[in-house]
């Protein structure tokens, strides 16, 4: 199982940004995915999921900010990010479990003015 992750960049407080996750060797919507971050100093965290079945949860720290969706036809997941804001900043990791967790290689996620 390989992920590539993109859409990671430089956004001012308040702005949006979408990340991208693309599968190849198994399928997302058979198996369990979503995003972690990891910021400086601090321990990887779960951002928000999306399950086989299409149900999605979120941390609380980006409830009504965040949202996860798929796009089958392209093996893809994503994740909107709206109204960041400096806490926001981190490494994003998108995962895929199944059997075990698969890992993207992280996207920088810098929200600065």
């Amino acid at each position: 199982v390989q992920l590539q992750a993109s859409g990671g960049g430089l956004v001012q407080p308040g702005g949006s940004l979408r990340l991208s996750c693309a599968a190849s060797g198994s399928i997302f919507s058979r198996n369990d995915g979503g995003w972690y971050r990891q910021a400086p100093g601090k321990q990887r965290e779960l951002v928000a999921v999306i399950t086989s079945g299409g149900f999605t949860n979120y941390a609380d720290s980006v409830k009504g900010r965040f949202t996860i969706s798929r796009d089958n036809t392209k093996n893809t997941v994503y994740l909107q990010m709206n109204r960041l804001n400096a806490e926001d900043t981190a490494v994003y990791y998108c995962y895929m479990f199944t059997a075990r967790h698969y890992w993207g290689q992280g996207t920088q996620v810098t929200v600065s003015s």
